[in-house]
């Protein structure tokens, strides 16, 4: 039964005033109700909603269905300040107008939110950098140089759309969110309505809602995708004036806000494992043989590969099907059956995904239902049920993995709906596997339903090298913690050349996804820069494939010819195989804590004012610090290296915290640092992430200061994780007495052999380990 405190029990219990003198709370000229409840451990939920609303909340499939307690504050009408303890926080509410002060139990200030008598919604901003705010950037004007523009990673001083949009140039596509991080201790998500954010003053920002009556309303097709009449957006019928749910975090402690966000928008699922090994998209094909031969050529050269994906016919040449949207496969490509050719491909232990567009309004009207359907769902074709039964035929021919592509015109609720379709889908057809998807677009709330998203087709540049990184850490502070890049740039130009790839290989390294993909796409094979020739030529942003059209977009020939490359790339595929142990355990950290692979420094350091500015550098978990190298002919790198003790990944040389330091690079090093105390799982390497070994992880210790360590491990497939079917085990080191302590909880562990190294000194002992807990002195 839900309870709630009216103003005249409150004035009751405060001796006050008559319940007559309050004034009733409106919204949109109406007359309306304020709840303010607990969301989570560290968060509120607030609703405002005219009277004539009667559900508890609006609607949002961002957010996953839970049961929400009854309101702390319940107010239709107020005449003076009203403050109450809501959860962990304590909340002022002043009248006229409506104004909620935040603050937590320890009195630390969190946010002010005044809800104006215009429609709008006021916050306070400090003198500290705004994360989060989705996936992109903004939008250069016309004729103004990007490559020249500095990097958006801090989103104050200016007004944010939020229009969901294709984009090519630095930052690629723009999913925004209405998730905004500020690193002064606050958190905001705005739900409902849909708003645009103005950032532009020092002091305060603004939500104005997006105006449901505007011109530009209406169910968008692939006809008019360029056009923002309504796509990435809630539907027009969702927007009701007045009505607002806004969600208030305590982000003093940025990790339990994480888990906050992660509870409210759904925990993420388990990617498979080998979707974090290394994917080689392809775009023209030939035929089958060189299918294989490409997967051929990894093998012999020795460079680690997990999943091979194929881009579709109309968006090259001749791709995997028959031209798009197509559920058939190309004859022309495949002269084998093409189950025989996928076979094959298994054989040589990789997966295959497939690009996948949706088809057009007039076959697909609409994306909605469950897999399986629920009772009262209309099985029309429009369920994604039935949309999923036309992938059946490619499902039985082996495909693993899906791309889908396009379908920019579907509004904010089928584009969640498309992710959703993608994880029921599959586990309904293959109940026993772990699906996963790649898709251009996406929003908060996608990873409960295991979406991964690209930031679409870039420019290859070296400025697009450097947004990418403060794109990637937005991203996963706000929408969801799986991203990746276009390895190299989509868009081919005489600025890609092979130390620009091998740069942005090395990036990708420490990227949740590892792909290479872009036009010229033999340049995008980690020996491609090593060849004679180029391969397939395609002009820029059209389907014009023909070579007079690309003679002006394409690498320069002279950059060929350059086998170093291969090297570097061989290198950094191999220390992503050997961290697989580390990354994996930060996916399952992402599921049970909501932390993502790739941190804002802030996450780890909130305090430190010059690491929380730092959008050119990140956390890959919470002990490996990374600065990709995005200057052309660099032979330093700036680094800021917060407190503590760091060690140098390379040469284990230790640098003290709390400084800026120059790394001297050449090209076939990324300065990569470890934290001291960090516990990091070292694999032999693997060319592909199932394959067995007889060589025994290495646990490595980096002493210095205490530390510890959870390795998370499972079968890397199934469903299984989900009804605890794992193994955690706990790494305690402890400095001054030089002991480390080992204990296993979940399956009962196999003997096992682990090699424990201490750094830098390079000590290494051998143990037998069983699952006890053991521990052990290093004296």
């Amino acid at each position: 039964m839900h309870t709630s405190i009216t103003l005249l029990s409150l004035l009751i219990m405060m001796g006050g005033l008559s319940p007559a003198l309050a004034q009733p709370i409106i919204a949109a000229g109406q007359e309306a109700q304020l709840d303010i409840r607990v969301a989570g451990t560290h968060s509120l939920r607030i609703t405002l909603k005219p009277l004539s609303f009667k559900a508890a909340f609006p609607h949002n499939p961002a957010l996953a269905e839970r049961e929400y307690p009854s309101p702390g504050i319940s107010l239709r009408a107020i005449s003076r300040p009203v403050r109450q303890k809501v959860g962990e926080m304590v909340v002022e509410v002043q009248p006229d107008p409506l104004k909620l002060i935040i603050s937590n139990a320890e009195g630390q200030f969190i946010q002010e939110l005044t809800f104006q008598k215009d429609g709008n919604v006021s916050f306070r901003l400090e003198d500290r950098p705004v994360l989060g705010l989705g996936e992109g950037g903004p939008k250069p004007e016309r004729g103004v140089n990007w490559r020249q523009l500095s990097v958006e990673y801090d989103r104050r001083g200016r007004f944010h759309q939020m229009l969901p949009r294709w984009q090519s140039d630095a930052y690629g596509s723009r999913n925004p969110v209405a998730m905004l991080i500020g690193t002064a201790g606050w958190g905001l998500y705005v739900a409902t309505p849909w708003v645009q954010i103005d950032l532009q003053q020092k002091e305060q920002g603004l939500f104005l809602p997006f105006d449901p009556q505007g011109e530009n309303r209406a169910q968008q097709d692939q006809q008019n995708q360029g056009l923002s009449q309504g796509k990435g957006i809630p539907p027009a019928d969702q927007l009701i004036p007045g009505l607002f749910d806004i969600f208030v975090f305590d982000a003093h402690d940025p990790a339990a806000m994480m888990k906050d966000i992660s509870a409210i928008s759904g925990t993420a699922v388990l990617p498979p494992k080998w979707a974090l090994g290394y994917i080689q998209s392809h775009r023209t094909l030939e035929d089958d043989e060189q299918i294989l031969g490409i997967v051929d050529s990894f093998r012999s050269k020795h460079i680690p590969l997990d999943a091979v994906i194929y881009l579709g016919t109309g968006f090259c040449p001749q791709g995997w099907n028959t031209r798009q949207p197509s559920f058939e496969f190309n004859p022309e490509v495949f002269h084998r059956a093409p189950r025989a050719v996928i076979s094959d491909l298994h054989d040589r232990h990789v997966r295959v995904g497939v690009h996948i567009v949706p088809w057009d309004r007039d076959k697909l009207p609409t994306l909605h239902g469950s897999i399986p359907s629920k009772a009262g769902e209309k099985m029309d074709g429009a369920h994604i049920k039935n949309y999923w039964q036309q992938h059946s035929g490619l499902v039985d021919s082996g495909i693993d993995a899906w791309w889908p592509d396009e379908g920019d015109w579907f509004d904010l609720f089928e584009r969640i709906k498309r992710h959703q379709l993608y994880y029921q889908g599959p586990i309904y057809s293959q109940p026993d596997r772990r699906p996963w998807s790649l898709h251009r677009n996406g929003h908060l709330g996608i990873a409960r339903w295991g979406g991964w998203v690209w930031s679409g087709d870039t420019q290859s540049s070296w400025k697009t090298l450097e947004a990418q990184i403060a794109v990637g850490i937005n991203h996963s502070l706000s929408l969801s913690p799986f991203w990746g890049s276009d390895i190299g740039g989509f868009y081919p130009n005489p600025e890609l050349t092979g130390e620009l790839y091998a740069r942005w290989f090395q990036f990708g390294a420490f990227c949740p996804s590892f792909r290479s993909h872009g036009r010229t796409w033999w340049t995008r094979l980690p020996w491609g820069w090593g060849l004679s020739e180029m391969g397939p030529r395609e002009v820029n942003n059209t389907n014009d494939f023909t070579a007079e059209g690309a003679a002006n977009n394409l690498p320069l020939e002279s950059e060929l010819n350059h086998p170093e490359i291969e090297r570097i790339c061989r290198t950094y595929s191999e220390l992503r195989y050997s961290l697989l142990p580390y990354t994996y355990t930060l996916t399952w950290e992402a599921r049970e804590q909501g932390l993502p692979l790739m941190r804002a420094m802030w996450l780890h350091y909130p305090k430190d004012k010059q690491a929380v500015q730092r959008g050119d550098q990140y956390l890959w978990g919470r002990d490996l610090l990374i600065a990709p190298v995005f200057e052309k002919g660099a032979r330093s790198r700036a680094i800021y290296l917060p407190e503590g003790d760091w060690y140098d990944w390379w040469t284990n040389t230790k640098e003290n915290g709390g400084q800026s330091i120059q790394r001297e690079v050449d090209l076939r090093l990324m300065p990569i640092y470890v934290r001291a105390g960090a516990i990091i799982p070292v694999d032999p390497i693997r060319q592909y992430t199932d394959q067995p070994v007889t060589v025994p992880m290495t646990i490595r210790i980096y002493t210095g200061a205490d530390g510890d360590f959870t390795l998370y491990e499972d079968d890397g497939i199934s469903l299984d994780y989900l009804t605890g079917s794992s193994t955690q085990t706990h790494f305690i080191w402890k400095d001054r007495s030089r002991t480390l302590q080992i204990k296993s909880q979940g399956e009962e562990e196999k003997q096992r052999r682990l090699r424990l190294e201490l750094l830098p000194e390079g000590r290494i002992t051998e143990v037998s380990y069983s699952g006890q807990q053991m521990e052990l002195i290093f004296e």
